[in-house]
């Protein structure tokens, strides 16, 4: 079944009372957007930042009346705005799709480094001589490819994890901790504070044919007793500074950290945090996203 979109362009400060009126007219669900290519990264904490130029969304059934939906808007704009005239709004057909389908058409197999690859389960390995991470991230988690993720992935392409034991604290689908047994890791221990991540990850290290008590998952604060020869997280610069003494505990000493999540000018912050308990290395860096490593002193 086709639906109709109706598509208007604003700014932060109109885009509540539109998004409001147009789920008063019957919308089925509401998105805003970036409207002008100007990216949003990590938010100041408390905040809900929008684009300087917001397109906003309204999707309905494409049996509703398109005029009585934009007499609507119209109307309450006015009350809203007396002084204003109301944004023109675009009314388009949105043709119905296996959304699903479109997305796993689109998810090809990656080379990380010289020995791994990451590869949609549905998909036929390009290289079966390859460390092949069978990967079915889901429509919540990433494929590997952003920066962050990438970053990390090459560290444990580029180093040997043989019979280390691993933290990957936000583990999301799982894909960093299960890299790391894919590359020799002895036992893997994943944190999330999402109870699907902790699903995806269960998921994945089956589909990668790990034995379950080799990748055990569990919420924040519920991971005791564990001394990690290496520590992934990626997450965000926030919570890595926060979670800083949190998650340095987790390793032990000599072992080794990789950070990730973190834009370039939030570099010398993060970095600051790991300080008293890591030697850092120079962080190395893919557009606008660094990955921090380092090994643990005290």
């Amino acid at each position: 079944m086709p639906w109709l979109q109706i598509k208007i362009d604003t700014n932060p400060t109109q885009a509540e009372v539109l998004e409001d009126l147009l789920l008063e007219a019957g919308a089925n669900a509401v998105t805003l957007e970036d409207a002008a290519d100007q990216p949003l990264f990590e938010p100041i904490r408390g905040t809900t930042p929008l684009w300087q130029e917001t397109r906003i969304t309204g999707l309905f059934e494409a049996t509703m009346d398109s005029q009585q939906m934009i007499d609507h808007l119209q109307q309450g704009w006015a009350e809203a705005y007396p002084d204003q005239s109301c944004p023109t709004p675009r009314i388009e057909i949105l043709e119905d799709k296996d959304w699903e389908r479109e997305w796993m058409d689109n998810f090809h197999p990656i080379q990380v480094g010289e020995r791994l690859w990451i590869c949609p389960s549905w998909r036929e390995v390009p290289n079966p001589e390859a460390v092949n991470l069978a990967l079915d991230p889901g429509l919540a988690f990433g494929t590997g490819t952003h920066p962050t993720t990438f970053m990390c992935l090459q560290w444990l392409d580029r180093n040997d994890v043989s019979g280390k034991k691993v933290v990957d604290y936000g583990c999301g689908s799982g894909i960093l901790g299960v890299a790391a047994l894919l590359l020799g890791a002895e036992q893997a221990w994943g944190v999330d504070n999402d109870p699907q991540a902790l699903i995806a990850t269960r998921e994945n290290t089956n589909r990668n044919q790990i034995e379950p008590e080799r990748f055990n998952v569990y919420f924040p604060g519920k991971i005791d007793g564990v001394q990690a020869d290496l520590m992934l997280a990626n997450i965000l610069a926030a919570p890595l500074i926060d979670l800083a003494s949190t998650i340095s505990a987790l390793v032990k000493n000599g072992g080794d950290i990789v950070l990730s999540g973190i834009l370039d000018h939030q570099a010398e912050q993060v970095m600051a945090a790991y300080a008293p308990w890591f030697e850092l290395d120079t962080p190395t860096q893919k557009d606008e996203w660094v990955c921090i490593s380092g090994k643990k002193i005290k």
